[in-house]
């Protein structure tokens, strides 16, 4: 009876011994999830100052070297050009609204968005603080050149420098049309100027106003004297141009040629590219009047070097993004660096905090290698809108 007793509480023990394991795991599992979601929400949490990390390209001869915010390497300051008239008979031209959707005080009230120690904007607020920032770069490295910026009708901006002229263009530049309107604005410029026939006074570079100017760009026309038309490539298949700096001889040969090539984009959008043009359309129409051209080779865009072409009657220059259109990079990527000698700094997309971040840290140090430093070392969820 004792043993029959005995083999019965350990026939009663066997389940317990197979469920306390898989309760464990339980448990394990859950705190594991939990942790993760912890992590999860710290990432996905948009911070309000810049927080550095480690800076790509330390060693290689033809990037910037950084130790913290203090540029090791770029000795000369794009502000020493100003002496030799940086900027005189160069104009930017770029295309920019605001939308007023809804009341001033609705859309503060809604839209608080912290940037800089206790400063905030509203989302109107915000993209004319860009705006300014675009402007006030150009002013700092190229201060004899004038900026442009065509615009809706309805719009009401309010520009803090005095080289800065609005021109209304009419037009529809609701937002899912934008990109379409940028390249009719272009145009409507371009006939502009030839009915004008000022003699090639200036030199046009048509740009995103979330861009910094931070070396003389326009050397390139004195550096490359024959294009009509000059646009930014890079290593990309499938997104191989980027629309956001496109420069324009000022002669009237240059002005009308230039004019012509961006119709043939203009077309090419409508008829093919209507449905990406809420961001990409342009981008895809220029790509295709590019590779169109029967003897393009579209391997030339795998090569850091400048090529011109004979494209839709124009002479086009070809220059990389890497110098003349760079972007900082969203995490992967970064081990790049930043070219030495990098001209343009593009902020797109999420990247427009950074620009405020950029312009602030400008302000307090007048060093524009330095800020240089404060872009390469900041990651993407640190200045994330």
């Amino acid at each position: 009876m004792r043993s029959c007793s005995g083999w019965r509480r350990f026939l009663l023990l066997i389940p317990v011994l197979f469920v306390l394991p898989h309760l464990s795991s339980v448990f394990e599992f859950s705190s594991i999830s939990t942790k993760k979601e912890e992590s999860r929400s710290i990432r996905s949490k948009k911070l309000d100052h810049i927080v550095l990390g480690s800076v790509a390209g330390q060693g290689l001869p033809d990037r910037l070297h950084c130790r913290g915010t203090k540029a090791l390497n770029r000795t000369h300051a794009s502000t020493s050009n100003v002496t030799g008239g940086a900027g005189n008979g160069v104009c930017f031209v770029t295309v920019f609204t605001v939308y007023n959707n809804t009341s001033v005080e609705n859309v503060k009230s809604s839209n608080m968005v912290s940037v800089v120690g206790n400063v905030t904007y509203s989302k109107q607020e915000r993209s004319m603080a860009v705006l300014n920032a675009f402007t006030n770069f150009i002013q700092v490295t190229m201060p004899k050149s004038n900026v442009v910026i065509l615009t809706d009708p309805a719009s009401e901006l309010s520009i803090e420098q005095s080289n800065v002229m609005v021109q209304p263009v009419w037009g529809d530049y609701s937002r899912s049309n934008l990109m379409l309107q940028r390249i009719r604005s272009y145009i409507m410029f371009l006939e502009i100027k030839l009915e004008k026939n000022d003699g090639g006074i200036n030199h046009y570079l048509l740009t995103d106003s979330d861009i910094a100017v931070v070396d003389n760009i326009g050397t390139i026309f004195e550096k490359h004297p024959n294009f009509h038309i000059a646009l930014t490539f890079r290593n990309n298949k499938d997104q191989p141009l980027n629309s956001g700096f496109i420069a324009v001889r000022g002669s009237r040969e240059g002005i009308l040629r230039a004019k012509v090539f961006l119709e043939q984009v203009l077309k090419a959008y409508k008829t093919k590219y209507m449905k990406a043009s809420r961001m990409l359309g342009d981008q895809l129409a220029l790509v295709w009047v590019v590779k169109s051209h029967p003897s393009f080779d579209a391997k030339r865009f795998t090569k850091l070097q400048p090529f011109t072409q004979e494209i839709a009657g124009a002479s086009v220059l070809f220059l990389p993004c890497a110098l003349y259109n760079w972007t900082p990079p969203e995490g992967a990527g970064q081990f790049h660096g930043m070219p030495l000698d990098v001209k343009i700094v593009h902020f797109k997309g999420s990247r427009k905090r950074l620009m405020l971040e950029a312009w602030n840290f400008y302000k307090s140090t007048s060093n524009i290698p330095d800020m240089l430093c404060l872009v390469l070392g900041s990651g993407r969820t640190k200045y994330d809108f």
